[in-house]
Formats: C-alpha cells, sequence, structure tokens
C-alpha cells in the first residue's frame, strides 16, 4: 500500500489528474473507484481549483468519504473511501 508524508491517510490506490480541467478529474476518479473494492482509499492528486467543489459534492451526493483534503503551492489532493 503507497504511503505518503507523516499524517496523511494511508492509500490503496493513486490517481493523478494533474493539468486535468473540470470536470476530467472527477471523471477519472469516478472510473478509478468502480474498479475499487469497498473500504478501499483513492488518493486523487489535481491542480484545477475547481475540484475542490466537485469532490466535496461528489462524495457526499455517491456515499464516499472524504477522509482528508489539502492545497500544497497549488496542488489539491484528496482521500476517498469508496463506500
Amino acid at each position: 500500500m503507497p504511503q505518503d508524508t507523516a499524517g496523511t491517510p494511508p492509500h490503496d490506490v493513486e490517481l493523478d489528474a494533474s493539468g486535468l480541467n473540470c470536470p476530467m478529474p472527477l471523471l477519472k476518479a469516478k472510473l478509478e473507484l468502480n474498479r475499487m473494492d469497498s473500504g478501499k482509499v483513492l488518493k486523487v492528486t489535481a491542480t484545477d481549483p475547481g475540484s475542490q467543489r466537485d469532490f466535496r459534492s461528489f462524495a457526499t451526493i455517491a456515499g464516499h468519504a472524504l477522509l482528508r483534503e489539502e492545497c500544497v503551492s497549488g496542488v489539491f489532493h484528496y482521500w476517498l473511501r469508496k463506500a
């Protein structure tokens, strides 16, 4: 299982959606989540500022848990646990 720096949740799958604009980061994340088993964690990296709104709404609507989100130097990271 890939690990990040201290304090970030462990994850099972990582998706790099850097450089993609809305709605592509979310669509790619949705496709990846569809391939994953329930309870697994997906880490998404994106550079589109609109992804914050998208991932928050998506997690709520789809029933996934948004475990953490962070922004470091304009790069957004999201950890989603599949419902």
